[in-house]
């Protein structure tokens, strides 16, 4: 059993140097609490924002940079590339038609990055 995943939710990216937050829209609300997290919030910029710097040699300012500094890594500031929805979610729990995510669930970034949950954003509702 995995933690139900809210707006507001901590994330992490294993190539970000700073961690983010999750902004889930208000249209995914139950019972007037929080806005709760699906698969589907995985959009660039509108729900997950940037993590500070990226260090990944994939993302192309990131190696642009580093071959400029001879070789030295050189981050460059972080802009998530996320395109599939995060997996693998609740497989019995829909919100908005689609899967609720939990916070075992993970979103990769194009620039090779795994972003994950640090903190659900809520502690009481646990979903599988």
């Amino acid at each position: 059993m995995g933690l139900l995943v809210t707006n507001g939710a901590l994330l992490q990216c294993s190539f970000g140097m700073t961690p983010s937050s999750l902004i889930v829209p208000p249209i995914n609300r139950v019972l007037g609490s929080t806005p709760v997290a699906t698969i589907m919030d995985n959009k660039p910029m509108m729900n997950i924002l940037p993590f500070g710097m990226c260090t990944s040699l994939a993302n192309p300012m990131v190696a642009a940079a580093t071959a400029a500094a001879l070789g030295v890594l050189t981050p460059q500031p972080c802009i998530p590339n996320t395109i599939a929805p995060w997996a693998p979610g609740s497989p019995t729990v829909l919100v908005a038609n689609y899967p609720a995510l939990n916070n075992s669930s993970k979103l990769m970034c194009m620039w090779g990055g795994v972003i994950q949950i640090n903190m659900p954003g809520q502690f009481q509702i646990n979903i599988p």
